[in-house]
């Protein structure tokens, strides 16, 4: 997998056909059909934004039928798009890397949305401040099908085969892993997220909590592909919270390369006319950015979302 720098308008194929393409599928109508947004936890972005897309779909895109669908998160949703159960997925680029590898010329992106940022949470002035401090801990790697279940898992690699062996690890989602912590369960959890999250956010209010910071292990990541990336969690984002340097992950939103050019058309043409309605849900709607969105490594974009950005002049 590689994270190439290739301008996602350069990828989509047949420029000049499209133009033709969009030109008689104005005479179309409005886009119609089923939309199936596969999100995650209810108390992670995912579900916020995914629920806030579905609503405005059914107020602007009348002729179409969205409902959001609670999942454990990137990897199931890819899934579900790839069999069919969903229409539209969010996921993390590293996810999306590794369908486009085991599902080639399969998904589609509609837009990079925003970027995760790798947590790692513990009690605050606790024995944990590194990675390697989990040895002999009990840490949650996030729900079983998530993104942040890979990643978790592939940080931990980064201190050897065995180390993992070391670490006793549970599958619990935000909201479990959340609640674990608080009671002593747990020693840590990972949640991959954007700023802030809920879960992380309700919690730090009643529990002292810490972030320990992971960017040393971006270079070892980077065999996965060149998909992570030094981000800073500022203090303010979290009750009681140092300034950490993490790891930060884009955010595709993808679908089936089938996907009628209508209706990934119209949904990227929401996305962006609604931005600001997006981001009461959740902030991080409120960081697509039309520059950034068209740049969706290793996959390509959707010839309706591509249409949609060439009208922008993106």
């Amino acid at each position: 997998m590689t994270g190439g720098g290739v301008r996602r308008r350069t990828l989509v194929a047949g420029g000049a056909g499209l133009a033709v393409l969009a030109a008689c599928d104005a005479d179309r109508g409005e886009a119609s059909g089923t939309l199936r947004i596969a999100t995650g936890s209810r108390a992670a972005v995912y579900y916020a934004y995914g629920s806030a897309i579905a609503r405005l779909a059914g107020q602007y895109l009348p002729d179409v039928q969205a409902s959001v669908l609670e999942t454990a998160a990137s990897d199931d949703n890819v899934h579900r798009v790839l069999v069919g159960t969903a229409e539209l997925a969010f996921t993390q680029a590293d996810i999306a890397g590794s369908a486009a590898t085991t599902a080639p010329n399969q998904l589609a992106a509609l837009a990079r949305i925003y970027d995760d940022y790798v947590h790692l949470v513990v009690r605050r002035g606790g024995p944990i401040a590194s990675v390697a401090d989990l040895q002999g801990r009990r840490v949650s790697v996030g729900a079983q099908g998530s993104g942040t279940g890979i990643t978790a898992n592939r940080i931990l690699d980064t201190l050897g085969a065995d180390f993992k062996s070391r670490v006793t690890r549970r599958e619990l989602n935000v909201e479990d892993s959340a609640a674990a912590l608080e009671r002593g369960e747990i020693d840590g959890f990972f949640f991959s997220g954007g700023l802030p999250v809920g879960a992380i956010e309700q919690l730090a209010k009643r529990f002292p909590i810490a972030l320990v910071a992971l960017d040393k292990h971006i270079p070892q990541l980077r065999v996965h592909g060149d998909y992570y990336a030094e981000r800073l969690v500022p203090a303010s984002t979290y009750r009681g919270i140092s300034p950490t340097v993490t790891i930060g992950i884009a955010n595709y939103l993808v679908v089936r390369v089938s996907m009628p050019e209508p209706l990934a058309h119209d949904v990227t043409r929401l996305l962006f006319e609604r931005r600001d309605e997006l981001a009461k849900a959740h902030q991080a709607a409120g960081r697509l950015n039309i520059r950034s969105a068209i740049s969706t490594p290793p996959l390509p974009l959707h010839r309706g979302a591509a249409r949609y950005y060439r009208s922008q002049k993106a």
